[in-house]
């Protein structure tokens, strides 16, 4: 059995009787049952995920996981492949988007080479696990081997596995890959069926023309490679990326650790919709962070069962909606473990009539 399949192996479903539970007690609480909203929701969910009646969340890492991508090549983005080397160097020097945001929610960031096209050379603070110098141009090929892809979610497995004996608490997901809207949306278009051009959007920012452009690049890709819906793994290889490979894999090894992992935009739900196929149960582990404005990122959330947190316009990626949604799921954890019972607080919980 391989790594993969071992770890799919003990994932088991969140226990229906800990939602309970957390419910009576939501339900106990000085308020009137369901008035908090999401925000129950997001404590009952933590207590069923940990299977603690009593969990804490304050240790908070956000793994931004890094790749570069042939695809680029048909001028399918607005920037060139090395600014996706001098992002990981911006991440590592504290100055990106999701640094600040982490610093706000109290996360550390994890900046992870899973597939850069550059030589890092012992960069401090930088977490060498490159699996390939970036991916091949899918226009021509396969983007990877079935083993690169393997090995990228094998690498995310293992990941998951090194921070849950650090006792982690809560993952969240980010990605950095300058042309990664392409492969993500292939991904989408493959697994759940749905025509290219109603899953691509335009990524950083491209123009119209590039737009149509970028759709007939990916409808060329998946006539060439022929991946197999059913096969995750194929379809991630042929048309994927070495960072949503390392996200599916991280939230594979999350949820056999039952760490609740809150996904960021697009190109990590696109590594979250690898590792659904592979596994459905880790949906029973995720936390939506918000809602993309790239176009197929709802559909992704769609086939999963999950519902955004957030709707705030943002198409960043790194894994800066994932620390905003943090914020909420420990405010959701505060109200279940802080906020007083109508016993404690003497106040009377039955309408009299």
């Amino acid at each position: 059995m391989g790594r993969i399949d071992s770890t799919i192996a003990v994932i088991r479903p969140v226990s229906e009787n800990w939602s309970v539970t957390a419910q009576a007690h939501l339900d106990n609480l000085t308020k009137p049952p369901g008035s908090l909203g999401r925000l129950e929701e997001f404590a009952r969910r933590i207590v069923a995920i940990t299977e603690n009646r009593s969990p804490v969340l304050n240790r908070k890492v956000v793994f931004t996981f890094a790749g570069d991508h042939g695809v680029v090549d048909e001028g399918v983005s607005a920037y060139p492949r090395e600014v996706t080397s001098q992002m990981v160097f911006n991440f590592l020097s504290g100055g990106a988007g999701i640094n600040v945001l982490a610093r706000h929610a109290g996360a550390k960031v994890v900046v992870i080479d899973i597939g850069v096209d550059y030589d890092f050379a012992g960069t401090e603070g930088l977490m060498a696990l490159k699996v390939v110098k970036g991916t091949k141009n899918f226009m021509v090929g396969p983007a990877m081997t079935r083993d690169e892809a393997t090995r990228c979610i094998e690498t995310g497995i293992e990941l998951a596995g090194d921070y849950a004996k650090k006792d982690y608490k809560i993952f969240g997901t980010g990605d950095m890959g300058i042309g990664n809207t392409t492969p993500s949306s292939a991904i989408v278009s493959v697994i759940t069926r749905k025509p290219v051009a109603e899953v691509t959007g335009k990524g950083t920012g491209i123009s119209d023309e590039s737009l149509a452009r970028k759709i007939k690049v990916i409808e060329e890709g998946i006539r060439i490679n022929q991946p197999d819906p059913k096969d995750a793994v194929d379809v991630l290889a042929k048309v994927g990326g070495a960072e949503i490979g390392g996200i599916a894999g991280l939230i594979l090894g999350a949820a056999a650790h039952r760490i609740p992992v809150v996904v960021d935009g697009f190109i990590s739900t696109a590594g979250a919709l690898v590792a659904y196929r592979l596994c459905p149960t880790v949906s029973d582990y995720l936390f939506a962070a918000h809602n993309s404005v790239e176009q197929g990122h709802r559909t992704m959330l769609e086939a999963m069962g999950l519902s955004p947190i957030l709707d705030l316009n943002l198409r960043l990626g790194e894994g800066t909606g994932a620390a905003l949604a943090m914020t909420l799921i420990e405010a959701g954890l505060k109200i279940y473990k802080e906020m007083a019972t109508f016993g404690e607080a003497g106040v009377t919980d039955e309408i009299v009539n």
